[in-house]
Order: structure tokens, then sequence, then C-alpha cells
């Protein structure tokens, strides 16, 4: 499963992460570009550690599961 990471810092300096399953691919940078200034230009999101103040990074998480077969 693929996954779009939008991370923001907030106004403690951390990194906050936004996560959306399944981002339409080829993902546009502008496009994400864009849905991250609207994210902080409208206060949509609020963590621990206060309100989200700039961009950090955006990227493409991608998990892979590998079943072991054990004796239980």
């Amino acid at each position: 499963m693929k996954r779009l990471e939008l991370q923001f810092k907030n106004e403690e300096d951390k990194v906050v992460t936004i996560s959306i399953d399944d981002p339409i691919e080829p993902v546009n940078p502008q496009t994400v570009n864009q849905a991250m200034d609207t994210i902080l230009q409208q206060n949509a999101f609020m963590s621990s550690g206060g309100d989200l103040v700039s961009k950090y990074a955006a990227r493409i998480v991608e998990r892979t599961v590998t079943l072991v077969e054990i004796d239980v």
C-alpha cells in the first residue's frame, strides 16, 4: 500500500505528518504544494505542539508486509 505523507513543522518546531492512503499517481508536486499551502492558510489542523506553521516535506511511502510461517 502506498501512502502520501505531508509533513509540517508546528509551533514547537516538531514535525507533524498527515497521511493520505492510496494517492492518485503519478503524484503532482504542484498539487501537493498547493494543498499544503491551503492547509496552512486555513489553519485546518492542530497538533499537540500547536498550530502547523510551515511546510517541511512531502513523500510517498510504500509498505510491504511478508508473512513468515512459524509454528504455533
